[in-house]
């Protein structure tokens, strides 16, 4: 009898769960990479609570057994050969069509129970991405190093761009259709989550949060991160994309250096020559004009910069709104389910 009632208590639960945004797509995006000893855990996690769903594996060249312990729990099977991260996020990106695209970690330890709450808040709010940021079980699933890089270069990225996330390297997201298939990604490693960050920043995209649980990795399951090789890389794209969304900022901070330090080389020549007349620091002259020169040059072409990139913003941003939004298609869904 209790088992039964179990039985009955789960299918309203995930009918309830399901719910909110039946008649959308979903697709369930699992890059991996020697995950054999967690992913067919992650793929009936995800089946259970997303019911609806396509899960769909990428494998990397994984040397386990990650590709048959994916299909034997049910994944669609595909294989990415260009090694990295960003490489195989691209190719699902391209290959996958849904209204709702939920990316994770194959390493099973993040809380899949999350995602109905956060595909939830999306539609919604009409949001384009939903970051899952991570509520650590333990110090050895969420290393105080990895924490603590974490928070500065998220803080980073909201000193530049304004705003941003409170977890950016998370590998937990929901996106809309819309981000995903306006998203021009570059990056070929772990700084995907940067760029997938920026990229909802550049185009002013509403974007949430929602915490869950981080645990440890599944017995047998390594990590592929690198703090330092990673860090450096993430730093590396943010100046990146610093320098490409915001090239007034970066030049004209140059221009700025140039110029003070060209005001203070012309300053004793100045006094020289309105109490005697002459110009004897000859050479400090021709320096400090040809510093304020390359200063005025620099700001002049940051700002032909600066305007060049608002029109290719301004046309990024056109074609992200000829997307329609998550919130407008699941109405056109209900209605068109209400109608029949």
């Amino acid at each position: 009898m209790n088992t039964m009632s179990n039985v009955v208590s789960d299918f309203f639960t995930k009918a309830k769960t399901d719910a909110p945004f039946m008649g959308l797509s979903l697709a369930v995006l699992v890059p991996c990479y020697n995950e054999g000893a967690a992913i067919a855990t992650v793929v009936k996690d995800f089946k259970y609570h997303l019911p609806t769903a396509d899960i769909y594996v990428y494998d990397n060249n994984s040397m386990d057994d990650t590709i048959a312990q994916a299909r034997a729990a049910g994944a669609i099977v595909r294989s990415e050969p260009r090694q990295g991260k960003g490489h195989v996020v691209r190719r699902m990106f391209s290959d996958v069509d849904a209204d709702v695209y939920i990316m994770v970690d194959g390493d099973d330890t993040y809380d899949a129970s999350k995602a109905p709450d956060m595909i939830s808040e999306m539609i919604e709010e009409g949001l384009d991405l939903v970051n899952g940021v991570r509520i650590a079980e333990s110090t050895s699933a969420y290393r105080p190093g990895h924490k603590f890089g974490n928070k500065m270069l998220s803080g980073i990225v909201q000193a530049i761009f304004g705003r941003g996330t409170t977890d950016m390297l998370s590998g937990y997201r929901v996106f809309s259709n819309r981000f995903v298939k306006t998203f021009p990604m570059m990056s070929r490693g772990f700084e995907v989550e940067t760029e997938l960050t920026v990229h909802a920043l550049e185009l002013q995209m509403p974007i949430g949060e929602i915490h869950g649980s981080f645990k440890d990795r599944a017995e047998g399951s390594e990590s592929k991160l690198n703090s330092i090789r990673d860090g450096v890389r993430i730093l590396k794209t943010i100046a990146r994309l610093w320098s490409q969304e915001r090239p007034f900022a970066v030049l004209g901070s140059a221009a700025a250096i140039f110029a003070l330090v060209s005001l203070i080389l012309a300053a004793p020549v100045f006094v020289e020559y309105f109490q005697t007349g002459l110009v004897p620091r000859l050479p400090t002259a021709v320096l400090s004009a040809t510093m304020m020169s390359i200063a005025f040059l620099l700001a002049l072409v940051g700002r032909i910069l600066d305007l060049i990139t608002k029109g290719r913003q301004e046309s990024k941003r056109m074609q992200y709104l000829a997307v329609p939004g998550v919130l407008s298609e699941a109405q056109t869904r209900r209605r068109a389910q209400s109608n029949d």
